[in-house]
């Protein structure tokens, strides 16, 4: 190799393995297990300020934001709503 062409090389490329080399790709050190993710649903039901109590101190908690949830929704039965989060939670 031309001493221009060496300089030339970036100089990551200059510490590549050549071909015959049996040094294992580069990637394969590279590569971790990617972590699962699994979605879990969290729904509140009662009435509408202990619902709203309960999202309120989920995030003084840092568990999630108020703007998570949904709505607050009718339930059908008199004086309680209804309130959803959706996350995907890491599993190991």
């Amino acid at each position: 190799m031309a001493q221009s062409e060496k300089f030339a090389k970036s100089q990551p490329e200059q510490y590549l393995p050549t071909q015959g080399n049996n040094a294992p790709p580069l990637n394969q050190f590279d590569k971790k297990p990617s972590p699962k993710r699994e979605p879990i649903k969290h729904l509140l039901i009662g009435s509408p300020k202990a619902v709203t109590s309960t999202i309120h101190l989920l995030q003084v908690l840092s568990y999630a934001s108020v703007g998570d949830w949904s709505a607050l929704l009718p339930t059908g039965n008199p004086d309680e709503v209804m309130s959803i989060l959706s996350r995907q939670i890491l599993m190991q």
